[in-house]
Order: structure tokens, then sequence, then C-alpha cells
């Protein structure tokens, strides 16, 4: 169950409004991984069941996610201009540019395609580079660099701690490692991150010894707010995926802010409890599969 606090008014005027019977189309720019949910693996069944077109651009091909040992990737990069120059010619509408992990800081230029081609679909970008104050292994500092700057023109924004950190050009380590920072502190990185572009920001995952796990919420307009779930004993692989995919779904659907956040911690949570029910929870990644049904009703 979550909780809402509230330090200015919540924004209940929803970011995307949903059309009559039209099926929005999400170009959503992720790597595909083989096994271990994450990435397209999570996007494209839960953008679909909450009525999205999912349009793929793979930003990698990984044989598993890299918690494994001896994963494989095949990096995109030099595909992408003609990948996307084809949807030009054939006149693809999108009406959301989702991204996530990327491969190259050329990578980013493509997004930026993408964004000068669509000017009117919604910008999510889940920088997804770092966790727990250590960037993720296939990250270099120029990658680094192009995605801080990729943040600066987002619609909605969803770091963690860390990757708030890389953004906003701050110092990672031992001080970031536990992903525990007060509300004032957590209030002033939203912030921060608000004043170098971003309309809407979700500072996620923050961690205390209260059995909470809380998401910061801030927008350019002045409201901030925080939703918490029940903190479970274990990391899963993949669940950032799902909780900006079902941020996205529920936004899509024609949610309003504070509800689409609610609706997704609440479903991370609850795919972290089926997943722990599955043989080698902790290595194959989250499960969320039986749940899509709920991702179905937000368009109840």
């Amino acid at each position: 169950m979550s909780n809402e606090i509230t330090g200015a008014a919540a924004p209940t005027q929803p970011l995307y409004k949903r059309s009559g019977d039209y099926i929005p189309r999400v170009a959503a720019v992720h790597d595909l991984c083989g096994y271990g949910k994450c990435s397209l693996g999570v996007a494209i069944p839960v953008l679909s069941a909450a009525g999205c077109d999912v349009c793929p651009v793979p930003t990698g091909l990984f044989s598993s996610h890299t918690a494994f040992p001896g994963w494989y990737m095949h990096d995109t990069t030099e595909i992408l201009p003609d990948y996307l120059a084809a949807w030009q010619n054939i006149g693809v509408e999108i009406d959301a540019i989702y991204s996530g992990f990327l491969g190259a800081p050329e990578q980013v230029d493509r997004i930026r395609d993408l964004y000068a081609a669509y000017p009117k679909a919604l910008r999510v970008v889940d920088p997804v580079m770092a966790d727990h104050g250590k960037v993720y292994p296939t990250y270099t500092p120029e990658l680094c660099e192009a995605m801080a700057e990729l943040a600066e023109g987002a619609d909605i924004l969803t770091p963690n701690l860390t990757e708030a950190a890389i953004i906003l050009s701050r110092p990672i380590g031992d001080a970031w490692a536990g992903e525990d920072i007060a509300d004032e502190a957590a209030r002033e990185l939203v912030d921060a991150l608000l004043a170098k572009g971003t309309k809407t920001v979700v500072l996620k995952g923050i961690q205390r010894n209260d059995g909470l796990i809380r998401n910061f919420v801030g927008t350019h307009d002045g409201a901030f707010f925080e939703v918490n779930n029940e903190l479970l004993p274990y990391m899963l692989h993949g669940t950032g995926d799902l909780y900006c995919s079902c941020l996205l779904a529920a936004v899509m659907a024609g949610r309003a802010l504070d509800e689409a956040v609610r609706f997704a911690g609440d479903f991370v949570h609850d795919a972290m409890i089926v997943s722990s029910k599955q043989p080698q929870f902790q290595d194959r990644g989250v499960s969320f599969e039986p749940l899509l049904g709920k991702v179905c009703a937000l368009l109840a």
C-alpha cells in the first residue's frame, strides 16, 4: 500500500490526454535482453497492456542482463540512423519517446533526431547508467555526460540517487551507495534537476531504516510530494525499468501524475513478491506477467 506526503499540491492534470479509441504509439529506445527480464522485455508488454503501440528502437542486444557472468552485447549504434530514417519514409507517427539504457554517446543524437521529428511527443528519460554509487560496466564517462545532457530536455525524468548525482556533476561514492538521504536533500536534488530544464522529476528508490522505499516527485510548476512503499528485503534486476514503464503506462492511459507514481510503486512492489516465488528469482530478474491485468485496468 502506498502513501503520499504532499509539500505542495500534487498535480491532478494528466500529462497525456487519451482520445477516444485512439491507440498511442511509443518509441521505446532501450536494449533488448535475451535472458533476465528488463528493458524492452519489460517496456513492450507493460505498455502494450496499457493500450499502446510500442515501437522498439533497440540500443543494444544482450545475451542476458549484466549481473550474469560472460554476457554478450551487440552495439546497434551503426544501424540506428537508417533504422529511424525508414520510419520517416513510411510516415510513422509517435506520441511518446521513452529512452532507457544506451550503448554509446552517439545514440543520444539519435534520440535528439526523434525529438526533432516528433516535436509534440512526450519525452520520457529513464537515465539507466548507475545504482548504489556505481556506474554500470558498459558506461563510459562520455556516455554518462551525453545521458546527463539528454536529461535536460525531458518531460519526465526518473533517476535514482546515483544517476541524479551524475546528471548534476556531483561526485558519487560511499555516501551514495546506501541510497539514503533526508527529505530536504531529496528536495534540493529534485529542484536542481528541474532547474536544468526537466519538467517532471521522479527521484526513485530512497531507502531508510524504517521499512519504506521512497520516491520523491517534483514538477516545474512547484509541486513536490512523496510516494512510498514497503521496502522488501531483497533486490531484483529490472525493477527500475518496470517502474518507469508502469509510470508511463499510467500516463499514456490518461492518469494524473500522482496516480501514475502510486501505480508504478505499487506494481513494482507486487511484482517483486511474485518474483520471490520463482526459482532462482534473484538471478532471473523481475517477474510481473501475472499482474498485467492491473495495467489493462488503467484503461477502465
